[in-house]
């Protein structure tokens, strides 16, 4: 990537830089995804390493600008794996996934604890996380951390689904959802991405309230 950044390089490559080549990123997650739902091995191998090459190439760019490099983009990783896993680095003993990952929420809430605090009973998403997921990640909060919802969930419904649900049911429940938008000109991106927001707020809402009044 220095190469074809450099003197006598690729025209293109040295055009480049973060924003130009951020949706890149996106449709090669995309494509790599497509060969782990396939479990095409031959083509995964492939499409992680046109993943690895953003990589690269993001980490050339900060590189030239003076900030950081793949070195240390690497390093920077595997002292948090390290740090994060002090039952195998370590002396500390945990019996079972689920302790693990108390223990590695515990070790990212002392990573954060010098961070700008948010007043949200909910932690940041990134603002370009896919719609499904936004809205899989707000639940899994309500979950786990017993937080209250409005009127917008129904959760003896959701639980009575979740009941009779398997993977082949949600891909044709999710299916017919998404082709019934189409035909009612409804962008099922956005419908999921506002009703997930008005769920946190609405949770929000009444944790604040019970705040409110325990204090």
């Amino acid at each position: 990537m220095a190469r074809l950044r450099g003197p006598g390089g690729c025209p293109w490559d040295m055009e480049q830089d973060h924003q130009s080549i951020a949706q890149c990123l996106v449709d090669e997650c995309s494509e790599l995804l497509e060969t782990i739902d396939k479990l095409d091995m031959e083509h995964m191998r492939e499409e992680l390493g046109d993943v690895l090459l953003q990589v690269v190439f993001h980490a050339q760019l900060a590189k030239e600008a003076g900030h950081f490099d793949f070195e240390a983009v690497a390093a920077e990783i595997n002292e948090k794996l390290v740090r994060r896993h002090p039952h195998v680095f370590g002396d500390m003993d945990l019996k079972d996934s689920e302790q693990v990952l108390a223990q590695w929420e515990k070790i990212k809430a002392g990573e954060k604890a010098n961070k700008p605090k948010s007043d949200s009973q909910f932690k940041d998403l990134p603002p370009a996380l896919p719609a499904l997921m936004f809205a899989y990640d707000i639940f899994k909060q309500i979950k786990k951390k017993a937080l209250p919802t409005g009127a917008s969930v129904d959760m003896e419904a959701i639980e009575a689904m979740a009941a009779e649900l398997d993977e082949e049911a949600a891909g044709h429940i999710l299916f017919e959802i998404s082709a019934a938008c189409r035909l009612k000109g409804i962008d099922p991106e956005s419908a999921v991405r506002k009703f997930a927001r008005r769920v946190m707020a609405e949770s929000e809402g009444l944790a604040n309230d019970a705040q409110e009044e325990a204090g």
